[in-house]
């Protein structure tokens, strides 16, 4: 495994992913919370406001300017929800110090820089600059409003928060607008404070560089110095800690909206799953609906012509799997009614050794392209910290080859329809 991870605070790792095959260095800040329906949308300001200045850095001007003199480096920064958790992220790219015009220490810089707009923010009267905040919230009020645009993307949401009704995973990660009005400027200093102090913290690195330099780097940080050991609350989300109940009959939802093409969603639990059955999934999924040579994709779209595009989507963390389907209007119950055999087919074991194959290719092909993207790779890196797995790429691979029909067969018998969603005109 390339990942080495070190210990920096109670709650707070290092991880560090040695290669040479970038000419830049991606560092990556992941601050994990719970979701919470009183903070979700305080937790979505917070990179927002953190983006716009800092103690030593007072604007955002300031801030691309110091980027600009270090050869250019990126900052980015976001909110994402991943199993019952909230997870808030930043992310600096800079020029591996191999390929700078003169000796320079630009990866200490680049870290120094991150830690610094993550943990030493722009602080006025003991709150966020109320400037700053009072944008990002108008902001992010259109982000929120602007989740009915992407009409895939919303039919997704609606199905999945019927789904999880009354629950964590319902909460939209952006939060709520009505939450925006009440949310001041010290109030908002306040609960980003209790954040730092509480959440679980994740700092990755990856690039070429010597191993030892950057963890001293990082240890001997003074805003690292600053913040104080934790127990991190995350919530720990794997296929054996999502316990589904048995469905009699899934919920139908029909919605209406000035639409030219209905979007089907189908969400789907796995029941009773086991460690490690992750794997299982995985190659189940694929051969229903996550390729081209899926049995959606070939039944729905290419034979049966009833929909522009068809796919299934394995949430590992949450053991469900939607399928969606972008259709005509009058198509609804033609679709609904392949979908239904194609999930009875694999039941019954209606797939073929071909079907198998290909879908363990297609995902061992996946695998392989993890580690021609940095981002790519500390993403997949992220996801085993979180749900408190430490798989290996190669053993990624290996689980996946020695996936067995019966196995998948018996995934399959597991699958219940939870609730379907249609959005039409």
């Amino acid at each position: 495994m390339r990942e080495n991870i070190i210990q920096i605070k109670e709650g707070i790792k290092l991880h560090l992913i040695k290669t040479n095959k970038f000419k830049t260095n991606l560092l990556s800040v992941f601050i994990t919370t719970p979701l919470n329906r009183d903070a979700v949308t305080k937790n979505a300001l917070i990179p927002a406001i953190l983006r716009r200045g800092t103690a030593n850095m007072k604007s955002q001007d300031e801030i691309s300017k110091k980027l600009e003199e270090m050869y250019g480096a990126e900052f980015d920064c976001g909110i994402e929800k991943t199993g019952d958790n909230q997870v808030i992220k930043f992310y600096l790219e800079s020029l591996n110090d191999e390929f700078l015009p003169q000796k320079e220490e630009l990866l200490k810089t680049s870290i120094n820089i991150l830690l610094e707009i993550v943990l030493n923010p722009l602080i006025e009267n003991n709150a966020f600059k109320e400037e700053y905040l009072e944008t990002e919230k108008a902001h992010l009020k259109q982000l929120i409003q602007g989740k009915i645009d992407n009409r895939d993307l919303y039919a997704l949401e609606k199905c999945t928060e019927k789904m999880y009704e009354g629950k964590l995973y319902s909460l939209y990660k952006y939060g709520y607008e009505e939450d925006l009005e009440e949310i001041t400027s010290s109030d908002m200093y306040e609960h980003y404070k209790n954040i730092i102090n509480t959440a679980k913290i994740d700092i990755f690195i990856s690039g070429e560089y010597d191993p030892n330099e950057i963890e001293e780097t990082v240890k001997g940080n003074e805003n690292i110095l600053k913040i104080v050991d934790r127990i991190p609350n995350n919530i720990v989300n794997s296929e054996a800690t999502e316990e589904k109940k048995e469905i009699k009959e899934p919920v139908k939802i029909e919605e209406k909206m000035d639409v030219t093409q209905g979007k089907l969603v189908l969400g789907t639990n796995i029941k009773n799953m086991k460690k490690d059955e992750r794997f299982i999934a995985s190659v189940y999924n694929t051969i229903l609906g996550d390729s081209a040579n899926s049995k959606l994709f070939q039944n729905v779209r290419e034979k049966a012509h009833l929909a522009y595009t068809t796919r299934s989507t394995y949430v590992r963390p949450k053991n469900d799997i939607y399928i969606r389907s972008g259709i005509e209007i009058q198509n609804y119950d033609k679709a609904l009614s392949i979908i239904y055999k194609q999930l009875e087919d694999m039941k019954n074991g209606e797939f073929t050794d071909d079907d198998i194959k290909n879908a363990k290719q297609y995902i061992t092909s996946a695998i392989n392209s993890v580690e021609e993207e940095q981002d790519t790779e500390i993403t997949y890196y992220l996801g085993q910290e979180l749900a408190g797995t430490n798989c290996s790429l190669e053993e990624y691979k290996h689980n996946i080859e020695k996936v067995t029909r019966e196995q998948i067969q018996d995934v399959a018998k597991r699958v219940q329809i939870n609730t379907i969603y249609f959005l039409r005109n």
